[in-house]
């Protein structure tokens, strides 16, 4: 892993060719946002891709994560531990970049919440995030303006 500079955070790649591209697990700080280069899984359930949804860990059929750097939308196929907020639209095993530190406005609404809660995958649905019910949730976020959409990612990287 590596600090990143130049980043084309929109991007999506198919292969990863050295000194083109970004290395799995590249940091890119962008302001006050912070960005981890990953590659994306569609997993069992087919999930696509869309910029602005949260993705997961990917953790096939919900076991622990193996990999800091593979992620999924399909929540059914993560650990529960949020990876970030998609920059992009990558096919199954394209690399993109997610958002792991900073605002972000989501593209899908909170399954439940209110400005100021913690946010966690835990009860949510594919690529969004909900309230955190439990100390033991894995917080990734808070919501800034639950109703706008609008969250202060804190994912862990």
């Amino acid at each position: 892993m590596g600090i990143y500079s130049g980043a084309n955070l929109t991007a999506t790649y198919t292969s990863l060719t050295e000194g083109n591209t970004p290395a799995l697990g590249d940091i890119a700080f962008v302001g006050a946002k912070v960005y981890k280069f990953v590659q994306y899984k569609t997993a069992a359930g087919s999930v696509a891709a869309v910029a602005g949804n949260v993705a997961y860990y990917y953790a096939p059929s919900g076991a622990s994560a193996g990999s800091t750097t593979a992620v999924t939308s399909d929540l059914s196929d993560s650990a529960g531990l949020g990876a970030g907020v998609l920059q992009s639209a990558p096919a199954n095993d394209e690399y993109c970049w997610v958002q792991i530190k900073g605002p972000a406005t989501l593209n899908t609404a909170l399954t439940a919440g209110g400005d100021g809660n913690a946010l966690t995958p835990v009860g949510s649905t594919d690529g969004t995030l909900d309230v955190s019910a439990l100390v033991t949730d894995a917080i990734c976020a808070y919501a800034i303006d639950a109703s706008a959409k609008i969250v202060m990612c804190d994912f862990p990287w």
